[in-house]
């Protein structure tokens, strides 16, 4: 179905399904400023072949949904020293807002899966609201921890940049940050990054937003101890070639987390390529069979 929207809370979420809505849910998430378009619709409908109901929306402040305007983004200061003044929000919240749609859509209970910032929310709706998680998956994510998962010097400049208000050097910025993050073993689709790129600047040229989420995260800290309190069935996997978060976020996430099972896809980076969606649907599908109890059929993508 096309976008739409919904009222959750103080919010507004924008969102879009793909498949039956009678076939057990996932629940997509997205990472830091990244819009639901980060999921891609092919990605998408491969969920959807596999039996499921997907859903993908914008997190608060990217895309269509509720934006903070009014509360400014942390200093270069703030972020340095990880200590953002005033944070409009925190990962709780963002978790409370994915808790949220589920009921605006009806959905008791879905399987969540959530990539970089958007596996911490998933994470951390495993927490606070366990009987609405039928299995977590993590993907490029981390714990909050100082110590595991730092990014690349390299790519800290990017982190700390003014955000760019032109389209042009908007999409310029995105193309040269995944030169540096995105998967070095698949090959990359330049005119496809250009592409969202240019469309997510078009559904909102709000880049401060970002700064916002970033505040969000550095406010709620190490969450290594709420970790080891989720029950449910938890599939955790990064690439190898991590440059954003280091796939030592990823195994920390899989200790933490009591059964939790790592999965490493070599070459990837911090970036969902092409070439690995079969294999990354294909997990996500067997996990949610598993935890289901149904029949581990083979993947109809792996």
């Amino acid at each position: 179905m096309p976008e739409a929207m919904t009222p959750v809370g103080s919010v507004e979420l924008c969102y879009e399904t793909f498949g039956d809505p009678g076939d057990p849910a996932v629940l997509l998430i997205m990472g830091l400023g990244t819009q639901l378009l980060g999921w891609p619709a092919e990605f998408c409908e491969l969920i959807a072949a596999e039996g499921y109901f997907a859903v993908r929306y914008d997190n608060r402040d990217v895309g269509r949904s509720t934006h903070f305007s009014g509360h400014r983004p942390p200093s270069v200061v703030e972020l340095v020293t990880r200590r953002p003044k005033d944070p409009a929000y925190t990962l709780d919240d963002m978790a409370d807002d994915a808790a949220g749609l589920l009921d605006a859509l009806g959905i008791d209970a879905a399987h969540v899966v959530g990539a970089s910032m958007g596996g911490m929310i998933a994470q951390q709706v495993a927490v606070r609201h366990p009987a609405k998680v039928r299995s977590l998956v993590s993907i490029m994510s981390t714990t909050g921890a100082q110590r595991v998962g730092r990014p690349a010097l390299k790519v800290l400049p990017f982190l700390l940049k003014a955000p760019a208000t032109e389209r042009e050097a908007a999409i310029e910025r995105i193309v040269d940050l995944f030169d540096i993050v995105g998967s070095p073993g698949f090959e990359r689709d330049v005119a496809t990054t250009r592409e969202l790129a240019g469309l997510s600047f078009d559904r909102s040229s709000d880049r401060r937003g970002a700064g916002r989420q970033l505040a969000a995260i550095l406010a709620s800290g190490n969450r290594e101890r709420r970790l080891r309190t989720i029950t449910a069935p938890t599939l955790v996997i990064h690439g190898t070639d991590d440059k954003l978060v280091a796939p030592s976020g990823g195994r920390a996430t899989a200790k933490a987390i009591a059964g939790a099972r790592l999965e490493l896809i070599r070459g990837m980076g911090h970036d969902l390529p092409p070439g690995a969606w079969k294999r990354i649907v294909g997990l996500i599908a067997s996990h949610a069979r598993t935890a289901d109890g149904r029949a581990a059929a083979p993947s109809a993508v792996e």
